[in-house]
């Protein structure tokens, strides 16, 4: 089909938390939001709060056959993509001793490989478009871990330096990339793990506090990041 007018921003992990806030913005940013996850039912009340064009698209991100028709599924629907935001993650708190053979490669699935296959799926477009941008969500743990996430730290240490990489290259052909790295974050994922006795919700970020740098970094006003980790400190 003929290119889309329109901005096609893909966003990951869009059925709750960081993911759903980014999509209500770049919506109100006018671009058309691709909104991927797991869960079907989640992304539908996503898409309920979107203003504007947005596209339901299940996607289980530890598989790489469902990253390569994601990206040939929106293609084929848009011609084009502007903005790739890589919001899923996954985290278990866990001792070293703790650590299984599965606990690690799901960390890194859903962390690390899930944003560094669906950014190569989308670079030949990007190439083509001479423009694009990605910004991945890392974490303060990639910083400053919190004892118990060795392996989501390892995984988030690994986007960073992804993010330099891809900024390196995408730099002769137009394509921008960041990553955003927040301290706790009020989510689902958070609660899944601390409650509020152990982190309050006075010393979290909000998920919009974090999507409003994720946007305007995807709508180019912080360009002069482009390569860098964009740390967002907890209160």
């Amino acid at each position: 089909m003929a290119m889309s007018e329109e901005r096609i921003a893909i966003v990951t992990g869009a059925g709750s938390g960081i993911g759903r806030a980014v999509a209500v913005q770049l919506g109100a940013a006018d671009y058309c939001v691709v909104l991927v996850s797991r869960s079907r039912d989640k992304l539908q009340e996503t898409a309920e709060l979107v203003d504007g064009e947005s596209f339901v698209y299940p996607a289980d991100l530890s598989d790489p056959k469902a990253i390569t028709m994601l990206v040939e599924d929106v293609l084929a629907s848009f011609g084009r993509v502007d903005a790739l935001v890589n919001v899923a993650g996954w985290a278990e708190l866990l001792s070293i001793d703790q650590i299984t053979p599965e606990h690690w490669r799901h960390t890194i699935d859903i962390n690390l490989s899930a944003a560094v296959l669906l950014t190569a799926a989308v670079w030949p477009t990007f190439k083509t478009q001479k423009s694009g941008v990605v910004v991945n969500v890392s974490s303060m743990a990639s910083i400053d871990p919190f004892p118990g996430f060795s392996t989501y730290a390892a995984a988030k240490i690994g986007l960073n330096m992804f993010t330099q990489c891809t900024a390196q290259e995408g730099e002769a052909i137009g394509v921008r990339t960041v990553s955003v790295a927040p301290g706790a974050v009020e989510t689902p994922m958070l609660r899944s793990m601390f409650d509020e006795d152990v982190i309050g919700k006075d010393k979290t970020l909000s998920p919009d506090e974090v999507a409003a740098v994720i946007c305007v970094c995807v709508t180019g006003e912080r360009v002069f990041e482009n390569g860098e980790t964009i740390v967002l400190a907890s209160p």
